[in-house]
């Protein structure tokens, strides 16, 4: 088993977990995954690429593709409001280290630490979904988040279909 089916398999970790939104769907990713979070700047259009890459951004004289998590979870378009941001994780692994990727989002929210007790592993969606996306699920009292596990996402081409979860914190899962 690979290290990334097995971080999969024993689901999230407690740890600091910024946490962000696509219209009222929340997800979570963990802190250690996040360069940093800027407002959304200007992109430039790159000819002849899938939908769910809108562009490069200049981000300090580094040149970083940007990716619409909108279109990559196959939700309709927007128009952006104030809130909508970039978060930039780190992509490189092996060759190219260093390199970045950006996605947009409709809004960061907040940056949670959180416990083993408010995680769980990703709950059986029946197929409708791989598993290799999802670390699992966080549960607050505020709400329920998505724990996308965002490496996988990054480096998967074409766009993928994630479930909504409920925000009713009385059907929260049970702890790993």
């Amino acid at each position: 088993m690979s290290a990334a089916a097995a971080a999969v398999a024993r689901g999230p970790v407690s740890g600091r977990y910024l946490t962000f939104h696509l219209g009222q769907s929340r997800y979570a990713v963990p802190i250690r995954d996040v360069r940093e979070v800027v407002r959304l700047p200007a992109i430039t259009a790159v000819p002849q690429m899938p939908a769910h890459v809108r562009g490069v951004m200049n981000l300090r004289g580094a040149v970083v593709a940007v990716l619409d998590l909108r279109a990559k979870f196959q939700m309709g378009a927007i128009e952006y409001a104030d809130r909508a941001c970039v978060i930039v994780f780190d992509a490189g692994r092996g060759e190219g280290a260093g390199a970045c990727v950006a996605t947009i989002v409709d809004g960061v929210d907040d940056v949670l630490p959180l416990s083993a007790a408010q995680l769980a592993a990703a709950p059986d969606f029946a197929g409708a979904v791989q598993a290799d996306y999802l670390l699992g699920v966080a549960t607050t009292p505020e709400g329920v988040w998505v724990v996308l596990n965002m490496p996988n996402i990054l480096a998967t081409e074409g766009s993928l279909v994630l479930p909504a979860l409920t925000t009713d914190v009385s059907t929260a899962f049970e702890p790993i």
